[in-house]
């Protein structure tokens, strides 16, 4: 007896292990984003207005997290799950209240400035050091709300994670966003979704849901017709009910006061209705597209027709991109220039790193040219050395760009891997010596650069187009083009031996692939790029400074086609957005900007290594089921065989069949 009561504990006792490992991690977690100041710092930052701030978010979701990870050592036992969930938890909290119970005593603020009176009211939630107990009883309470999310289906549980990311993303976003609304005939509705500072209540429950419409609508449709209808017309009809029902609920309200939370009532009441009606509706519309066979009538239409239908919701698209900088401001504008000037970037490095295989951590040189050449055959200043406009002065940019391209190739064809990487990283910081070096001093103005560059467009300073807005339309119909050049490069016969270079250089050879051809291609086009990209930066910002040629661009310029997916252009576009734009609409927190994007690279390559938006040969190769031969098999057996074995069309006495199951009497 004692020998079977212990080889039960056994298993038992090493689960409660990884949870108390994990609550620990939790701990060191909350104290880490408590004592570097994150936790005081974004507090000032609401996400729902007067309930929520981003500083305390940063603290309960911490806690979920680690609730929902300590859940899964107790998959299919839900009392058990929720018990883990609020243990590790509690652990989270009580390091949090050991830290405002230990910290005044031993005066931690010498240490740790940020070991604050200002700390401690977040995480009481400004009731003083009397209420010590919060954090913990917050720990285990939404601790163990972390472990019964991972009882639910996983539909759900993703449902409801995009709807607490949609509420922290709004919440970042809603200065932004109610811009507009409040200057469109929706402001009284830009008003109950947004305030001043983070969402509503009413404006929580609308995002919420949408969120969970597509996890409740989709699993109601997949029951009555298909998944996929009912998730979409459960978030369609979950953000409509909500809004529907709470705009009269509002009306409806007794006082003034009481108007946004009989609003934020009525939303909850509304998405739950519209999320069951949602799902309803989509099994109905599933079953009737069905029966219709619209899916044979769609591929009996003639290629033109087909490819017209799928561009239909590009119109809305090119019409939101049109309109965004005199929706959101030259602020925003600016961003989006930004971000398309890493897209051309990106997508020339995607050609010389992501198909080619050659790492240049010099990139930025090519920048640099472009940025100059603009600026010397442009600028009115001493520096100048033609009367040219910016549109004559863009080819030579990208011209000269692309003979540096074809000049840095020339000496490191024959290098390989890390000495790679070492000799494009000293081309590029030659490039930037020389920019502010005396010997150029003349020719390119030293550390003062070259100013007076004129834009592509004369405009009065009244003028829609007078900031950056021009810009703004320049840079992504360039982003644009080159985007459709990549596509096309990238499948066409070059595209492909730059692939196989990629793959094995000597094989490559072997087949007949020029190298010195094929490798001075990529580097002059992806240089060529570049260029382009530095012409439009030189008429963004009106001049060119030697302070804009780092090595960090180059780190930039690389991230983002790792983040993205090496060798997509989706890839790099999906890459620019959230390593370049996102972190330049929140320069409020420039101090911690490095932080989170560290951070998010290491979860990334630890999860995804892949990227975002990867090319299919990439995910194929990182996710594909190795055939593994049982014990028996013929050496080199077919995939056809292990696929017969899978649909269970195989011989009895096959060593890929299962054994037959034994009888029952």
């Amino acid at each position: 007896m004692t020998a079977i009561s212990s080889t039960i504990t056994r298993p038992l006792a090493r689960r409660w292990r990884h949870v108390i490992a994990i609550g620990a991690l939790g701990a060191a977690v909350a104290l880490y984003l408590a004592l570097v100041g994150i936790v005081p710092t974004f507090e000032a930052r609401a996400m729902i207005s007067s309930v929520l701030a981003l500083g305390e978010t940063f603290v309960l979701g911490t806690m979920m997290v680690i609730g929902y990870l300590a859940a899964r050592y107790f998959d299919g036992q839900p009392a058990m799950s929720v018990l883990a969930g609020a243990i590790a938890g509690l652990m989270t909290g009580s390091a949090l209240t050991l830290l405002m119970l230990i910290g005044p005593a031993i005066d931690l603020r010498s240490i740790f400035l940020n070991a604050s009176d200002s700390l401690y009211g977040v995480l009481t939630l400004g009731r003083g050091l009397d209420f010590l107990w919060i954090p913990m009883v917050g720990g285990v309470v939404v601790g163990a709300l972390g472990g019964g999310l991972r009882i639910l289906p996983r539909p759900i549980q993703k449902s409801i994670a995009a709807g607490l990311l949609s509420l922290v993303a709004l919440g970042l976003f809603s200065n932004l966003l109610r811009k507009p609304l409040l200057a469109s005939p929706f402001a009284s509705i830009g008003r109950l979704l947004f305030a001043s500072e983070g969402l509503t209540l009413f404006g929580a429950a609308v995002t919420l849901s949408g969120a969970l419409g597509a996890g409740i609508g989709g699993a109601i449709g997949a029951r009555f017709g298909s998944r996929r209808w009912g998730m979409l017309t459960g978030v369609a009809l979950g953000m409509i009910g909500s809004l529907v029902i709470g705009l009269l609920a509002a009306d409806l309200a007794p006082s003034a006061l009481a108007r946004p939370e009989f609003a934020a009532l009525g939303g909850v009441l509304g998405g739950v209705i519209g999320v069951g009606m949602g799902g309803l509706l989509g099994g109905a519309i599933a079953r009737r597209v069905s029966s219709l066979r619209l899916d044979r009538q769609f591929d009996a239409l003639p290629s033109p027709a087909r490819s017209a239908i799928r561009a239909t919701p590009l119109i809305p698209l090119l019409f939101l991109v049109l309109v965004l900088p005199f929706a959101f401001g030259q602020n925003f504008a600016q961003v989006i220039v930004l971000v398309a000037i890493y897209i051309l970037m990106g997508l020339g490095l995607n050609i010389t790193l992501g198909l080619a295989g050659l790492l240049d951590l010099g990139f930025v040189a090519f920048f640099a040219v472009g940025a100059y050449t603009v600026s010397l055959l442009t600028s009115t200043s001493p520096f100048g050395i033609a009367d040219f406009s910016w549109w004559i002065a863009v080819p030579f940019a990208v011209g000269v760009a692309f003979m540096f391209g074809a000049f840095l190739g020339l000496p490191i064809l024959g290098i390989r891997g890390d000495y790679l990487a070492i000799a494009t990283l000293g081309f590029g910081e030659i490039i930037r010596i020389l920019s502010v070096s005396d010997l150029l001093r003349p020719w390119l103005g030293g550390p003062q650069g070259i100013t007076n560059v004129p834009k592509p467009f004369d405009v009065p300073p009244g003028d829609p187009l007078s900031g950056p807005s021009q810009i703004y339309y320049i840079a992504l119909i360039c982003a644009g083009v080159i985007a459709f050049i990549a596509f096309r490069l990238r499948d066409s016969r070059i595209g492909r031996a730059w692939v196989a270079i990629r793959e094995d250089e000597d094989v490559a050879e072997a087949l007949g692939i020029n190298l010195i051809q094929t490798k001075l291609l990529a580097y002059a086009l992806g240089a060529a790029f570049a260029g382009l990209g530095g012409a439009v930066f030189a008429a963004l910002i009106g001049a060119t400074f030697p302070t804009s040629i780092n090595l960090l661009v180059s780190i930039n310029v690389a991230a983002l086609i790792i983040v993205g997916g090496m060798g997509s252009v989706p890839g790099v576009i999906v890459g620019a957005v959230v390593l370049i734009g996102l972190p330049e609409l929140f320069r409020e927190f420039q101090e911690y900007r490095y932080l989170f994007y560290g951070a998010a690279l290491m979860v990334l390559m630890r999860f995804r290594p892949e990227g975002l938006l990867p090319s299919r040969s990439v995910q194929r190769e990182l996710h594909v089921e190795e055939n593994v031969e049982p014990a028996g098999a013929p050496v080199g057996s077919s995939v056809a065989q292990i696929e017969a074995e899978r649909e269970g069309d195989v011989e009895r006495d096959s060593p890929y069949s299962e054994p037959p199951a034994k009888e029952t009497p």
